[in-house]
């Protein structure tokens, strides 16, 4: 019989946190570490005016990556010529036709920004606040804050399946911040403070190769791994955003301690570093390999969801 998991705020007991560092009213934790100078830096990494963009399609036909428990986006179509061929569509002076559609879908079930309050232990979100405002929508430290503010600097892609010589990594593997520092060195490329992670596994595109059957059997995640040194290395770093092309951004279950997404609580609901994750890094890293050149300006900017715990979201980078 094995042991059970401990409880994670046993676990991240002396954990460093950034609660109060930026005021006991702050909902966008180390997103404020990106600021003029920041943005200015990550402009002047555009040399050849190349356009990439790392959200993967939702509502796709044969269906979207989610979290295990959540469904893919649903597109219902609700006006086409259809309806005008049948003798139904409405008339308008001129005689134009339209089409008009919906969308049913879990905020978090595309490429999406995690809200600083999505994750939360000892009855505390980010900075503090209570979970008892999360009841009925977040109250406090929801994603229309970062959505307001928008998300602009250096980013850093780190390729951890071409670093291991790899199409992608294995279920359940792990790496460190010792290993993203060895992968940067190989690519010429300093993770510098302040720069925005970008890390891509090649997870999700193990999705659309080899079909959900495989892609959800036996469920676990690669990805960074728990250790007291990793966290601090993401506060020394002061590391505002984490990006990658996996659902949680981190294994999904610690293979040391047991526990269930620990750095969702170190990192997010602690040091309130911010989320995004199911990225689609593919051609960004086939063009990072081709020129040499794997920093450059990122943006994205959520959508302004009241009371959100995330949204979707289509990153850009330019370079």
């Amino acid at each position: 019989m094995t042991n059970p998991a401990p409880y994670v705020g046993d676990l991240l007991r002396d954990a460093p946190k950034n609660w109060g560092k930026w005021g006991p009213n702050d909902e966008l934790g180390a997103l404020n570490y990106l600021g003029a100078a920041e943005v200015l830096q990550a402009v002047a990494l555009v040399r050849a005016g190349k356009v990439f963009t790392l959200q993967v399609p939702m509502g796709n036909p044969v269906g979207d990556p989610v979290w295990p428990g959540r469904r893919g986006a649903e597109r219902y179509q609700i006006l086409d010529e259809g309806y005008w061929t049948v003798g139904k569509g409405p008339s308008f002076p001129g005689g134009l036709h339209y089409a008009d559609d919906a969308m049913s879908a879990f905020l978090q079930g595309s490429t999406q920004y995690d809200a600083l309050g999505h994750v939360w232990y000892d009855g505390q979100l980010y900075n503090g606040y209570d979970a008892n405002s999360t009841i009925g929508g977040m109250a406090k430290a929801s994603v229309l804050p970062i959505a307001e503010r928008g998300v602009v600097g250096r980013g850093v892609l780190i390729d951890m399946a071409k670093y291991r010589g790899k199409e992608n990594l294995e279920k359940g593997e792990t790496f460190d911040h010792e290993d993203l520092m060895a992968a940067a060195a190989k690519q010429g490329v300093e993770i510098t403070p302040r720069s925005i992670l970008v890390i891509r596994t090649g997870w999700i595109e193990t999705y659309f190769r080899d079909g959900k059957e495989e892609f959800y059997d036996g469920f676990v995640e690669p990805g960074l791994t728990y250790s007291p040194a990793l966290v601090e290395w993401f506060r020394a770093m002061e590391i505002p955003n984490l990006v990658t092309d996996t659902i949680a951004n981190e294994v999904t279950v610690d293979p040391v301690s047991g526990v269930a997404l620990p750095l969702h609580c170190a990192l997010m609901r602690n040091l309130g570093v911010t989320f995004t994750e199911i990225c689609d890094l593919r051609k960004l890293s086939d063009d990072c390999s081709a020129d040499g050149q794997w920093d450059f300006l990122y943006a994205a900017a959520p959508l302004k969801v009241v009371n959100g715990t995330g949204s979707p979201v289509n990153p850009i980078v330019l370079k």
